[in-house]
This record gives structure tokens, C-alpha cells and sequence, in this order.
């Protein structure tokens, strides 16, 4: 790949394009909903540690991939592979032997975070459309590019760390198409690098593809109440009738100092940007990313849909757009603890 010029550099979209939407499939079913509902792009991962939703019940293997693309080129829409785990030294042959897979089986781009099985993949598959994952927590224009010049990295999915702003300046100093997080749940926002649930677990997400590993949860009716635990340790205690969900170390309610049982280091919420998407068209965002490949076909329906038609809306009238009020309760209805935030894009960081 050439180095960049400054007028290769500063070559952004024409802010007219449409964003494309890009929507997560947990499973065929989920799939199938996805681009019924108006999905561009569908992403999907395998059933092994190569994909960061590494969830027993979840993911694809080789007949369910080789259904979906199909039913998805038929109706036009596109099919990523997430391979956005990092290959443990001691093995890494799972995730080269996956990048071989997506180019027998016809996808469309694969989604990767370590520059380890990016050069793999330019140098074996240099036709293959690669996308910079949010696992590789490239904030900046400088990253993003060295990515694009070392491997010919064609879009990149920015970590939900940035203000609009920042988003803006990173557009603005690169050809990469960048993706950003439109919806879904968030996290401590170290993405790539959070090591928080593998002092409980003793397994890192960043290679083994998930946080909570369901071996290591339980669930205990108690005197108290309802108990999640994580390999032992106690995440959250819930009231009767209070919605329980999925323990994560990061979102578990614990006593500390004088505190007790609260949010120590992040309460339960999901980031919808359904209120800024002129600004994210405006500013060149080539796609918007929809969170939740461990979520059901329900949810990636409804959450599908909203977006599909928002989009649409935003595109044919851009000067009378806002969220309209069923399409907010809609997607608060299945955000996490039904609440949403504008996460970092609304903060004043330059």
C-alpha cells in the first residue's frame, strides 16, 4: 500500500451518502431478521474464540454461514466475519484457518484487531476486504492510516471513546470509510484491552472471546434474593420483581467505602445516537454499527427496523429529521436497563 498523501488524506466522503447499516447476527435466525428489516451489512462470527461473542448457543458454523450469505446476497445485503479476538502465541492457526474460511465461503469483508492476522490476510488473500475492529482501539487518524498503508485496512470501527468532534477530525485526515457504534450496550471502554473479568475467571475476552464465560456463572435463589455470581464471587443481588441481567465484573453492584451496593464501576445503559444521526451523516460516517450479536432475533428486529426507517427519514428530509418518540420508546425497550446515553459523543473533548 502507497503511503498517504495530504490530498489522500483529507479525501472524506461526500456527506450525501447514506450510511450503511451494519446489524449483528448471533444466529441464522437473527440473521434472516437483520436484512428482512433493512440491514445493509450483517456480521456474524464463528463458534470458537476467533470472535468476541464467544457464547455457548451463539455464533455460526459452516452450513449456517454458507444459508446466511445466501439469503443475505439474494436480498443485497453483505456478510462480515468478526474475527476480532487476538491469536494465543501458543496457537494461532484457529484464526488464520478462519481468515481461509471467510474467503472460501464468500464474505464480504472480515473484521480483525490484531495487525498479527492482518498481514496473514494481505498476504494471503489480498483481495480481501479487511475492517479495522473496535478490538483494536485505534482513536486517532495516524492509527488508523498505518493500518490502511501496512495492510491496505479499507474501514475502521472507532471505540465508543470519542467525542463528535474527534470523530470528525479522524474523518477528515483519512480515506478509510469509518464505522461508528449507533446503538447497543457499552462497556468500560477499553476495548482490546480489558483485562477486568480474567482476575475472577482466570480467561482474557481478548483471546478466549468473552468476559463472562457461562461455565463460570451461576445463578442462587437466596434469603437475600436473586444472586449472579462469577466464578464465585458475587456480582449483584436483585430485588423480587427487579430485571437481572447478565453478570459482567464491569456492571455488577458492590460495597465500597462507605457505599454500599451500587454501580462502582459502570451502571447498566445502552448508547443510542438515533439524535445525532444528521451529524453523523453529515460528517462523512460511512456506517453505523448496531450492537448485540448475543442478543435474540426479536431484538435485532425491532432495533433493525427503527434504525432502517431513521435512516431513511434522515436521507430523504435531513432538515426536518428528529427521533420520533415511538421509535426511543421502542428502542428503550430493549436497551440495556432501559435507559440509553449519548456515551463520549457528547462530551466537549477536542
Amino acid at each position: 500500500m502507497e503511503p498517504l498523501t495530504p490530498a489522500a488524506a483529507t479525501s472524506a466522503a461526500p456527506a450525501s451518502v447514506a450510511p450503511e447499516l451494519v446489524c449483528p447476527a448471533g444466529s441464522l435466525p437473527a440473521l434472516k431478521a437483520a436484512v428482512d428489516h433493512g440491514a445493509n451489512c450483517v456480521y456474524l462470527g464463528l463458534r470458537d474464540a476467533t470472535n468476541a461473542r464467544n457464547f455457548a448457543g451463539l455464533n455460526f458454523d459452516e452450513a449456517a454461514i454458507a444459508n446466511g450469505i445466501a439469503y443475505a446476497h439474494q436480498r443485497g445485503c453483505k456478510v462480515f466475519m468478526a474475527l476480532n479476538t487476538y491469536p494465543q502465541a501458543s496457537n494461532p492457526g484457529p484464526w488464520r484457518s478462519a481468515v481461509d474460511k471467510a474467503v472460501d465461503m464468500g464474505l464480504d469483508a472480515v473484521i480483525l484487531a490484531d495487525p498479527g492476522l492482518m498481514q496473514y490476510a494481505a498476504q494471503h488473500h489480498p483481495q480481501l476486504r479487511l475492517h479495522l475492529s473496535v478490538q483494536g482501539s485505534a482513536t486517532n487518524f495516524e492509527a488508523i492510516n498505518f493500518y490502511r498503508e501496512q495492510f491496505g485496512v479499507v474501514r475502521a470501527v472507532l471505540p465508543r471513546v470519542l467525542s463528535m468532534e474527534q470523530v470528525r477530525q479522524v474523518i477528515e485526515r483519512t480515506p478509510v470509510e469509518i464505522e461508528v457504534f449507533g446503538f447497543g450496550s457499552l462497556c468500560v471502554m477499553v476495548e482490546g484491552r480489558c483485562a477486568l473479568s480474567s482476575y475472577v475467571t482466570g480467561e482474557s475476552p481478548n483471546t478466549h472471546g468473552v468476559c463472562s464465560p457461562p461455565k463460570a456463572v451461576r445463578w442462587q435463589e437466596t434469603p437475600q434474593g436473586l444472586e449472579s455470581r462469577l466464578n464465585g464471587v458475587l456480582i449483584d443481588r436483585y430485588a423480587p420483581g427487579e430485571n437481572a441481567g447478565y453478570p459482567t465484573l464491569c456492571k455488577g453492584r458492590f460495597d465500597v467505602a462507605d457505599e454500599e451496593n451500587y454501580y462502582a464501576i459502570e451502571e447498566p445503559t445502552s448508547l443510542n445516537t438515533l439524535e445525532l444521526l444528521p451529524q453523523l451523516v453529515k460528517i462523512g460516517v460511512r456506517a453505523i454499527k448496531i450492537e448485540g450479536r448475543q442478543r435474540s432475533p426479536a431484538y435485532v428486529t425491532d432495533v433493525t427496523r427503527v434504525w432502517r426507517e431513521a435512516i431513511d427519514h434522515c436521507m430523504a428530509q435531513p432538515h426536518r429529521y428528529a427521533p420520533k418518540t415511538h421509535w426511543m420508546a421502542q428502542l428503550d425497550q430493549v436497551a440495556e436497563g432501559q435507559q440509553h446515553t449519548l456515551g463520549a459523543y457528547h462530551r466537549p473533548w477536542k
